[in-house]
């Protein structure tokens, strides 16, 4: 049986700018990450917005937190 995964639309965008803002990625973050890139149908800008959080993650400018979500 196969799992259809849909996004909500703008799902990417308000990702980006939650994490950006926190500058902590979540599980539930990781999880949504993960959806939007097995859907395969993300438009270039969505494809740069990951692009853009991974480039962060990786110069330090972010990190990976064991937390489900950030809000509190």
């Amino acid at each position: 049986m196969k799992v259809q995964l849909r996004l909500i639309p703008g799902a990417i965008a308000d990702l980006f700018a939650q994490v950006s803002h926190s500058g902590q990625i979540t599980l539930a973050d990781r999880y949504g990450l993960l959806a939007a890139l097995l859907e395969d149908t993300l438009t270039e800008d969505e494809r740069a917005s990951i692009d853009r959080m991974l480039y962060a993650l990786h110069r330090g400018r972010m990190r990976i937190v064991d937390e489900i979500s950030a809000l509190s």
